[in-house]
C-alpha cells in the first residue's frame, strides 16, 4: 500500500534579493583603498562592480593616487600594467598590491578583504610593450586558463574527465539550468549548458576569474554570464530564480518518481496537481505498473545506491546466472563502471559467449530471482533487433536488445564494507528496494552496447557526434558503420570502436563527462 503521508511535496522558496536593491553602507575597512583598472574591464562593469563594493563596505577610489592600497586589474598583460603603474606619478609604486580580478571577486564573496595569496598577485615582470598614447597599454590574457585552450576538444570523447570535479559550483548551477531548459523543450540551451559543464568538468584545476576560461570551447556568454555572477556573489541568482518557480519544482519532484517522464509530469501539473499526494488522491489519474511501483517504493528508490550496494547486487546476479548457465557473462555498467561511489540505479549486461545462447537468459534469470524472493518488480522488453534496418538515420535513446527494468530487494547482511544499506536514520527495517537495469544483447554486439550503457551520457553524445562529423561514421548501442566504404565494421571490444574511429582508447573512469 502507498502512503501518501511519507511522500514530499513542493515548497515555495523566497525570491532573492537583487544585488542592485541594496542600500549603500559606510566604510568599514579603512586599512584597504581599492582602483579598479578601467582597460579591458569597461567602463560599465567597473562602474558595477565599484557599487557593489562600495555597498560592503570598501573603500573604491576612481582616480589612482598615493591612497590607493589595492590596484585590482581584469585580464591584464603583467609587463604592461606594471609599466603603467610607474609612469603614473605614484610615489611609492612597490608598496602596491597588484592583484588579479579574482582577489576581489574572494571578497566579494567573503563580505571582507580576504588574505592576500600568490594565486591573487599580477607579479612584477619587465615591460615588453611600450605604452600607447594616454597612457593605455596594450593587454593581453595574464589569468591564464587552468589548461591550454588548445588542448581542450569540443568532444568529450577527446577529453579525460575523472569524477574529480574541480568546477562542481559551477556545474551544478548549469545541470540544473539544462534540466529547467528540458523541462521547457528548449532543446538548444539544454545542449549548450550540458556542453559548458562537461567542460568545465574536464579541467584539472579550478575556475577562479573569467580569464581562465577564454579560448575554451562550448562555453557560451549565457554561460559566461552564470559563472561570472557566481564568481562575484557567490551564488547564481538565475537558478534561484529557477528553483523557486511552482512548475519545475513540481515538474522535478513528479520526474523523480520512477516511470514519469517530462510528458507526464507536465500533464499532472496543467491538472492543478502540485504534491506526491494530491497525485495519489486523484481519482481520475491511471498510474501504470512501472509508475505504481514508483510510488510504492519511492522513499528506497529515491535514495542513491553506493558502490557497495551495487557490489552486492551483482554478486547476487552473477551467481543467480552462473546458476543456470556457467560460461554466463554479466558486466556491471553505467556510472559505477565509470569509479562512481553513488548512482540512482545499477546497470548491467548479460549475454553468452557463443551467439544465440543469449536467447531465453534473461527471463530465466528473472524467474530465479522471483524465486528467491527478491524480486519487487519487473518490466521485461523483447529483443526486436534487425541488422538489416541499420544503419539507423536517427539516433534512438533505448537500444532494441533484450532487456527488463527490475525493482530487486537487498537485505542488509548482503552488503559488505563500510555503510550497509542506505537507509533513513533510525530506520530498523533490513532491507531496502533497489532499481536494476539488465540488458541481453548478443556477443558480437556486446563491444557496443557496453560502450554505450557505460556512458556519461554527454562522453556518448559526443562520441557519436564525432563519429558523423570527423570520421564520416554511424554509431550507436547497435554497430559502427562506415558511411563511405558502406560496410560495418565489427568490435569485439571496446578498444576496437576507438581505433576504428581513429582515437585513443578513453578508459571507462576518464569518460564522467
Amino acid at each position: 500500500m502507498i502512503h501518501a503521508s511519507m511522500l514530499p511535496c513542493v515548497k515555495k522558496r523566497p525570491r532573492p534579493v537583487e544585488a542592485g536593491a541594496r542600500g549603500q553602507e559606510e566604510v568599514k575597512f579603512n586599512e584597504v583603498t581599492v582602483y579598479l583598472v578601467e582597460r579591458k574591464m569597461g567602463s560599465s562593469r567597473r562602474s558595477f562592480l565599484t557599487s557593489l563594493a562600495r555597498s560592503k563596505g570598501f573603500r573604491v577610489e576612481y582616480v589612482l593616487s598615493d591612497e590607493v592600497t589595492h590596484v585590482v586589474a581584469e585580464d591584464n598583460r603583467a609587463g604592461a600594467l606594471w609599466a603603467w603603474l610607474r609612469g603614473s606619478g605614484l610615489r611609492d609604486v612597490s608598496r602596491l598590491q597588484v592583484l588579479d580580478i579574482s582577489w576581489f571577486t574572494d571578497s566579494m564573496r567573503e563580505g571582507r578583504p580576504v588574505t592576500v595569496e600568490t594565486r591573487h598577485c599580477i607579479p612584477v615582470r619587465e615591460p615588453v610593450v611600450s605604452l600607447s598614447v594616454g597612457g593605455h597599454f596594450p593587454l593581453l590574457t595574464e589569468c591564464s586558463p587552468p589548461t591550454a585552450a588548445a588542448n581542450v576538444s569540443q568532444y568529450a570523447c577527446l577529453r579525460r574527465t575523472t569524477t574529480e570535479n574541480h568546477n562542481k559550483i559551477f556545474t551544478d548551477v548549469l545541470e540544473e539550468l539544462a534540466e529547467n531548459s528540458e523541462f521547457n523543450e528548449s532543446k538548444g540551451p539544454c545542449l549548450a549548458f550540458r556542453r559548458a559543464a562537461s567542460v568545465l568538468k574536464s579541467l584539472p584545476s579550478a575556475v577562479h576569474c573569467l580569464g581562465a576560461i577564454q579560448g575554451l570551447p562550448c562555453l557560451g556568454e549565457h554561460t559566461k554570464a552564470v559563472m561570472e555572477e557566481i564568481l562575484i556573489f557567490g551564488r547564481s541568482f538565475k537558478v534561484e530564480e529557477v528553483q523557486s518557480d511552482e512548475r519545475y519544482q513540481a515538474l522535478k519532484l513528479f520526474t523523480s518518481v520512477f516511470g514519469v517522464g517530462p510528458k507526464t509530469a507536465e500533464k499532472w501539473y496543467r491538472r492543478g496537481l502540485r504534491s506526491l499526494k494530491e497525485i495519489l488522491a486523484e481519482p481520475n489519474i491511471q498510474l501504470n505498473r512501472m509508475q505504481r511501483a514508483g510510488f510504492l517504493y519511492y522513499r528506497d528508490i529515491s535514495k542513491a545506491v553506493s558502490k557497495a550496494e551495487a557490489k552486492a547486487l551483482s554478486s547476487i546476479i552473477e551467481e543467480t546466472a552462473h546458476w543456470i548457465a556457467p560460461d554466463s557473462i554479466l558486466a556491471l555498467t553505467g556510472g559505477f563502471r565509470r569509479g562512481k561511489e553513488y548512482g540512482h540505479d545499477v546497470d548491467f549486461l548479460l549475454t553468452m559467449p557463443e551467439m544465440g545462447k543469449e536467447e531465453g537468459l534473461l527471463l530465466r534469470v528473472i524467474d530465479r530471482l522471483r524465486d528467491q524472493g527478491i524480486l519487487l518488480y519487473c518490466e521485461h522488453q523483447d529483443s526486436t533487433f534487425d541488422m538489416s534496418k541499420l544503419p539507423s538515420h536517427r539516433f534512438e535513446a533505448m537500444d532494441h536488445f533484450e532487456k527488463c527494468f527490475l525493482i530487486l530487494r537487498l537485505e542488509e547482511g548482503q552488503v559488505e564494507g563500510d555503510g550497509g544499506l542506505q537507509k533513513d536514520p533510525g530506520e530498523s527495517r533490513g532491507w531496502r528496494a533497489v532499481r536494476v537495469d539488465l540488458v541481453a544483447p548478443p556477443v558480437d554486439r556486446y563491444a557496443f552496447v557496453l560502450l554505450g550503457w557505460t556512458g556519461s551520457r554527454q562522453f556518448e553524445r559526443d562520441l557519436r557526434r564525432f563519429a558523423s562529423k570527423e570520421r564520416g561514421m554511424c554509431l550507436d548501442n547497435h554497430a559502427l558503420y562506415d558511411k563511405t566504404k558502406k560496410l560495418f565494421l565489427p568490435a569485439t571490444s571496446e578498444e576496437d570502436i576507438f581505433a576504428h574511429l581513429g582515437l585513443e582508447y578513453v578508459e571507462p573512469w576518464q569518460r564522467n563527462a
